[in-house]
């Protein structure tokens, strides 16, 4: 412990002591735990980021230091072993983590900041304890191991025809459409899409769409790797895994991906470099001048501005196109990997949840780029004004077939709606005839002189077609708990300046209220602050200046994708429930878990095994068990189906506590904002007019 405690005050002199104490708390207790630097800096990083003027390059260079200090023989490269992250980690979220639990909070504080203390000494507390527990349970289990899920693999069979298989294999077949027919997709036992068909033609722009868990994203997946037969000369490109941070400036990353630009550049200095050398042979001039025109065909002097262009739409600025992969996080590496795939323009392009990871300025521009899309789009979104906004095509994905409709979501809804009515019309008329016609064969079964006209109406009622009833949607419902009043005042902030360094202000002289009936929502550019002015507001971080103010009866749920990515996978929805509030009677759990969509057999099956919407909705019931009076969400429509996103917004409207929520989701924005609160510049202001003005804010910024 000697070791590394001066290696800290040596590398961070002016830490308080509580935060190093803190930090040691958490390498001493996590040593045997990290396996490599990427561990040490999830544990640590962001905070001892937060405590002084570091890169983020600096910090995991320390973290590195570090766990060479602390286990020798794990001591890996800078780095570490390279990872495919499942979802964007939120760091910042990580002093939540340590804590019994966020929704355990029962009120917030009201304090005026100690310069002297950095990190709130009750927290700290509450951290050490944990850790402390962990360690004695640790102790306590011994050599157990807990066996991780099972989780079964997709699988595809596609029946091929046979004069297809001809031209391919002697390359005549230069179609430029799509077409699947007759494919299976399963997953371990469980049958996805049977017998189904898929056809998609070039030049247009798919959504598909489903409740959860019914294999949107499987169907990508086998798509991109090729274990559904596509023509070979088509190029595929599926947005799936982010860009490698390495020392590649970010433009370049984009450029690098055009393969035929990168290979005449190439081409062209080779032969440049060899002609200038005093090279004789006659024919490298020639050659150059064909590589120049080649060079000239696509392009290839606009590419750096193309490339710039979507990188700025992304949100890059000019300054972040210039850096370094390895300096971002992982949810900006994948708005590289989108942004090489806009770039390269494959002929279909696959995306699953693109807007996941951009902020609303992001997804304008990303909406109106699409709509000029040259080739094929398939695009999984539950996002429903972009599914309004981008695809010429509706594919719906439902009882194991896809079915597709001409036109936006919008569209599709009011020809679904009426295609069911036909349908159930339909059925209510085929059995009213069934009805009907076995009454007359009932009557007159035994009677001679009808028995041809019998006969013959039982072989009618043999032949009529066999009309199933409309399978009727299962509507979702999330009911949130039930608050006693509260007399206001319920929730103020009084001049709040916050800034994790001297020289990196978030935002200044904030002044802004709620009370139990606020539907505040909390919009800006990535990095703008939004996640930092919700932890204030819980009492997670201490602003530098000004005063938090709320009643001492406020008590928060609090929801981000970070706590969905943390949940347990190794135990089902009911033991998780138990492990949070132990002591109460299943039923308690079982009920709890279907107010928010999971019940039945769903209800047993391990988390890890869940959608991500499903393991959304958990996350859900365990934040509500605590019964709290204010709920403070962050992104909480991340892997939700719009079927769960439209009952989100209803249980938010019918919630009799205050909300206040980070979204980029414009259809729950209005749904449920009464009031919006703008983060950007050092500033949090709310904005008269709502969502609508916000919008003209930002499309004013695109053109300019």
């Amino acid at each position: 412990m000697t070791n590394f405690s001066e290696f800290i005050k040596a590398e961070f002199p002016s830490m308080d002591d509580e935060l190093k104490h803190y930090v040691e708390g958490v390498l001493k207790n996590g040593a045997d735990d990290f396996r490599d630097v990427d561990d040490v800096y999830e544990a640590i990083g962001e905070v001892l980021q937060e405590s002084a003027e570091k890169t983020e390059d600096e910090i995991k260079n320390i973290c590195n230091e570090l766990l060479k200090i602390l286990n020798p023989s794990n001591a890996s490269t800078q780095n570490g072993p390279a990872r495919v992250l499942n979802a964007p980690v939120h760091l910042g979220s990580m002093a939540a983590n340590l804590e019994n639990n966020v929704n355990e909070i029962k009120s917030i504080w009201v304090m005026q900041r100690d310069d002297s203390l950095k990190v709130d000494a009750k927290k700290l507390e509450k951290a050490e304890l944990k850790l402390q527990q962990k360690q004695e349970k640790r102790s306590n289990d011994g050599c157990r191991i807990i066996a991780p899920p099972k989780l079964e693999s997709a699988t595809a069979s596609q029946v091929t025809s046979k004069k297809d298989n001809k031209l391919e294999a002697k390359g005549g077949n230069r179609t430029v459409d799509i077409r699947i027919e007759n494919f299976d997709i399963a997953y371990g036992d469980r049958v996805l899409l049977k017998g189904a068909d898929l056809v998609l033609a070039f030049g247009r722009r798919y959504g598909l769409v489903g409740r959860n868990g019914l294999g949107k994203t499987t169907l990508l997946r086998m798509i991109s790797s090729a274990q559904l037969r596509i023509p070979s000369h088509i190029s595929i490109l599926h947005v799936e895994q982010e860009v490698v941070g390495d020392e590649t400036l970010a433009l370049n990353s984009v450029l690098e991906c055009d393969i035929v630009r990168e290979s005449l550049l190439a081409k062209e200095k080779e032969l440049s470099a060899a002609i200038n050398s005093g090279n004789v042979d006659a024919d490298l001039p020639n050659e150059l001048t064909q590589v120049y025109t080649q060079l000239q065909n696509i392009e290839a002097d606009k590419a750096p501005a193309r490339a710039s262009v979507i990188l700025n739409g992304l949100g890059f600025s000019p300054a972040m196109q210039s850096q370094p992969t390895k300096t971002f996080s992982g949810g900006w590496r994948m708005r590289l990997a989108l942004a090489r795939a806009l770039f390269s323009r494959p002929d279909l392009l696959l995306l699953d949840e693109p807007t996941n990871m951009l902020d609303i300025k992001a997804i304008i521009w990303l909406e109106n780029y699409l709509q000029n899309w040259p080739n094929t789009l398939l695009v999984v979104s539950h996002d429903r004004n972009f599914l309004d906004s981008v695809p010429t095509d509706i594919l719906y994905l439902h009882s194991q077939r896809i079915d597709s409709y001409r036109g936006n979501y919008d569209q599709f809804i009011k020809t679904k709606t009426e295609k069911h009515k036909n349908q159930q019309r339909e059925y209510e008329a085929q059995q009213q005839h069934r009805a009907h016609v076995q009454e007359f064969i009932d009557r007159f079964r035994y009677n001679a002189n009808r028995a041809a006209s019998v006969q013959s109406k039982i072989k009618m009622l043999e032949k009529l077609p066999e009309l199933k009833p409309i399978e009727k949607d299962v509507g979702v419902v999330l009911k949130f708990p039930e608050t006693e009043p509260l007399s206001p005042p319920i929730l103020q902030i009084n001049d709040v300046t916050f800034s994790y360094t001297s020289n990196k202000i978030v935002f200044s002289n904030v002044n802004l209220g709620a009370t139990l009936e606020s539907r505040i929502c909390i919009v800006g550019d990535n990095g703008a602050g939004k996640t930092t002015l919700l932890k204030i507001i819980m009492g997670l971080l201490t602003p530098t200046s000004g005063i938090c103010q709320a009643h001492r009866n406020l008590k928060f749920g609090y929801f981000s994708q970070h706590h969905v990515d943390q949940l347990d996978m190794n135990v089902n929805s009911i033991e998780l429930l138990q492990a949070s509030y132990p002591g109460k009677p299943i039923e308690t759990y079982r009920r709890q878990l279907g107010s928010f969509g999971i019940s039945g057999d769903l209800a047993l099956q391990t988390v890890g095994s869940l959608s991500g919407g499903q393991k959304s909705r958990v996350a859900f019931a365990r934040m509500c068990m605590g019964y709290p009076n204010f709920l403070v969400l962050d992104e909480p429509t991340n892997h939700l189906d719009i079927e769960t996103i439209e009952a989100l917004g209803k249980g938010i409207n019918n919630y009799n506590g205050g909300v206040i929520l980070v979204s980029h989701d414009e259809r729950l924005i209005r749904m449920v904002c009464t009031e919006l609160w703008v983060c950007g510049n050092e500033k949090v202001q709310s904005i008269e007019g709502g969502f609508d003005e916000y919008r003209k804010i930002v499309e004013r910024e695109l053109e300019s």
